[in-house]
């Protein structure tokens, strides 16, 4: 699979990554997450992202994955849920790394991320020096931002931070031109999350209530229809948008995961097609701010 520098870093990530909230079940079987979590690191899927707020999720990729670190990327997010300490203060960023770093098994983290946290909190100062503290350490190779729209943009602009991630799909492209290009520019690294976006296409009715909902209804609007390919055309668009170091995709299906490998291994979509999708988004955005 095809690898990119993450930024100005020394990391390399591959054009699709894993995203592990749904290992963080606790009614998955546990012999069945082991496995799995191996499965797609054998297959070249060799950079994992996960958070604080993903169930077991940092404690599974510890247990089942810490023999090999030297094997993968590894990134996840911090700043709430620290029992005896306030979420979103400096000591809860420095608490969240060393929970993390024990839960993983681990010496370092490859990328850690704040996650979600608002403008407001940003501006304040102390998350971004917590997480600058650990990097300086070396606890954390690279500090990052995870979030959208004005706090993204915030970020983007702090010089704080070494690589951000945000929603970047055909239905969520408010953050390409303001904010993936001139980070880009700038060499920072930048993971998208939700590429397929959630999926929309699978449902025939509006999914009240449903994660992809919001999506459903743009897709909807800008009248666009790949049929049968409207993976293949989802995946494809994010994954090569320029300026993206990795996509992350979330599974428990190692069918799916080779399918997406698949998939990206074609390359980028005909330009074309890219123009067609990108204006047809602008021609129908009517406030479509990015999706946490």
């Amino acid at each position: 699979m095809e690898k990119r520098n993450y930024g100005n870093s020394n990391i390399a990530l591959p054009v699709l990554g894993f995203g592990g909230g749904l290992i963080g079940d606790a009614k998955m079987d546990e012999n069945y997450v082991g496995y799995f979590v191996n499965q797609i690191v054998d297959l070249g899927i060799t950079f994992i992202d996960t958070a604080r707020g993903y169930g077991l999720s940092e404690e599974r990729i510890g247990r089942h994955l810490s023999w090999r670190r030297n094997d993968f990327i590894l990134s996840t997010k911090v700043g709430y849920s620290i029992p005896g300490y306030q979420d979103w203060t400096y000591d809860c960023i420095v608490a969240g790394v060393h929970h993390a770093l024990q839960l993983m098994r681990t010496d370092h983290i490859d990328i850690v991320h704040l996650h979600s946290c608002s403008k407001e909190t940003l501006e304040r100062g102390e998350v971004s020096a917590a997480l600058q503290k650990m990097k300086d350490g070396g606890k954390v190779r690279v500090a990052a931002y995870s979030g959208e729209n004005d706090a993204l943009e915030f970020a983007l602009a702090s010089n704080q931070f070494g690589g951000l991630m945000s929603s970047i799909n055909v239905f969520d492209q408010h953050s390409i031109d303001s904010v993936v290009v001139p980070a880009s520019k700038q060499g920072m690294g930048y993971i998208a999350k939700r590429p397929i976006g959630n999926a929309p296409w699978l449902y025939a009715e509006q999914p009240y209530g449903n994660y992809c909902e919001e999506y459903w209804k743009r897709m909807k609007a800008m009248q666009l229809d790949f049929g049968n390919e409207w993976l293949d055309v989802a995946l494809r668009f994010t994954a090569f948008t320029p300026g993206i170091s990795t996509s992350i995709v979330g599974t428990t299906n190692l069918d799916h995961i080779k399918k997406n490998i698949e998939i990206v291994n074609k390359g980028p979509l005909p330009v074309d097609l890219v123009k067609k999708i990108r204006d047809t988004f602008k021609q129908h955005d009517d406030y479509w701010t990015g999706q946490l």
